[in-house]
């Protein structure tokens, strides 16, 4: 388990940096893709609750302190996103590239109708404008990257998967 965690947190943190540092500031796309949110929900799908919870409290305190947004609110975000996720852990099927492309449209819209609701509560959060062209990238955005993240951390499985425990 901790070797899970260790690996996941070490991926999280170079993403962090990666879509803070680089793809946050590319300005021809009006929405950027939310790499963090598809590590998330890998971990959370192939690893269940506890570990998608804790991963996706870890990348939403990073994500809280390296950008403008008020202490804990990514954290919360992303905690309740790997805990919904993490539900799912041997239910869903993950490797139809398809039905992955659905995961990670799924998320985000999962994403944007959390935000609207912890909007009410932290002040300075806006909500995403539903049905607008900046929105709708970043749905095309996680959809298409989904299958190619899951591909890439696919690589990695031997670090960030639990493996199963065999009784003697």
């Amino acid at each position: 388990m901790s070797k899970s965690f260790f690996s996941s947190l070490l991926v999280i943190f170079c993403f962090v940096l990666f879509e803070t540092a680089i793809v946050s500031n590319l300005n021809f796309l009006p929405a950027s893709p939310d790499f963090l949110l598809i590590i998330i929900l890998y971990i959370s799908l192939n690893n269940g609750i506890l570990l998608g919870e804790t991963t996706g409290f870890c990348s939403g305190l990073m994500l809280d302190f390296l950008t403008g947004s008020p202490v804990g609110f990514n954290a919360l975000l992303r905690t309740i996103i790997g805990f919904i996720a993490g539900f799912f852990h041997n239910v869903l099927n993950d490797s139809s590239f398809f039905l992955q492309m659905l995961y990670g449209l799924v998320a985000t819209l999962v994403k944007a109708f959390l935000i609207f609701l912890l909007s009410i509560f932290f002040k300075g959060v806006q909500p995403y404008p539903f049905f607008s062209f900046v929105f709708l990238t970043e749905i095309i955005l996680n959809s298409i990257f989904t299958p190619l993240m899951f591909m890439f951390l696919n690589l990695f499985s031997d670090f960030l998967l639990l493996k199963p425990e065999k009784n003697i």
